[in-house]
């Protein structure tokens, strides 16, 4: 008799506290981090709510950017391009590609070739 898998529904189980996936649990604690310091200037000047909300705010956008993937928008020539991919891979191929100075060539018209 022979062996058969089972198939099973496994897109939930590398998450952790239902939404946090690896990759957004990492980019909101390096959102903390970045906020942390903007809580620790206006707790000195006792405005702790306000820091606190700003440090959150960095969270939310560090997740936003480990965990969502770029939308696709009919109406914005960039997002044609992008649509549907991560956004931290957009955002790390648009700093690679400015790093390296590079320069990107675009043909509209296709040469005919003779023969």
């Amino acid at each position: 008799m022979g062996t058969y898998n089972i198939p099973r529904n496994v897109k939930g189980e590398g998450r952790f506290l239902i939404i946090f996936s690896m990759k957004g649990l990492a980019f909101t604690i390096v959102g903390i981090i970045v906020g942390l310091p903007f809580y620790i200037i206006l707790k000195s000047v006792d405005l702790q709510i306000p820091g606190f909300i700003i440090a959150g705010i960095f969270a939310l956008i560090g997740f936003i950017i480990g965990t969502f993937k770029f939308p696709q928008i009919g109406a914005f020539k960039f997002s044609k391009k992008v649509g549907g991919e991560a956004i931290d891979d957009v955002i790390k191929r648009a700093i690679m590609f400015k790093r390296k100075g590079n320069k990107l060539y675009v043909y509209t018209k296709e040469e005919k070739k003779n023969g």
